[in-house]
């Protein structure tokens, strides 16, 4: 399992700066967008519901790679918007989706791939399958 840190040297917002992964193996996901079975953008233009899309996208490889959300070292959350409320909307829904939350980074982009898309999401998790 990885294991958050932050620093008393830096300001504390709350939340962790970094983890620290153990020897072992790492899980790179590449951009899980908010897609249904078939293809299609769940909640186009809704970036609360494609964040719990994209968590349960990032649940299901997590599954199938035989790893636990207590594994994700980092997150990288990319959302098409300039709105900064818009930014903490999609972090606090990411909050609220996670017991603990891993390190994470909400970054707002120009534009995803899928028409109506706001979110996608990426994760590093660490150490050998359970």
């Amino acid at each position: 399992m990885t294991r958050s840190f932050s620093s008393p040297a830096l300001h504390d917002g709350g939340f962790a700066y970094g983890s620290r992964v153990p020897a072992g193996g790492l899980i790179v996901t590449a951009g899980l967008s908010p897609l249904d079975p078939d293809g299609a953008i769940v909640g186009p233009g809704d970036p609360v519901a494609q964040v719990g899309r994209a968590v349960e996208c990032l649940d299901v490889l997590l599954t199938e790679q035989g790893a636990q959300r207590s594994q994700i070292a980092k997150l990288t959350v990319y959302v098409a918007t300039a709105d900064s409320a818009v930014l903490g909307e999609v972090w606090q829904t990411l909050d609220a989706a996670f017991d603990e939350t891993p390190p994470a980074i909400v970054v707002g982009v120009t534009v995803l791939p899928y028409p109506g898309q706001l979110v996608e999401i990426d994760a590093l998790i660490a150490g050998e399958p359970t």
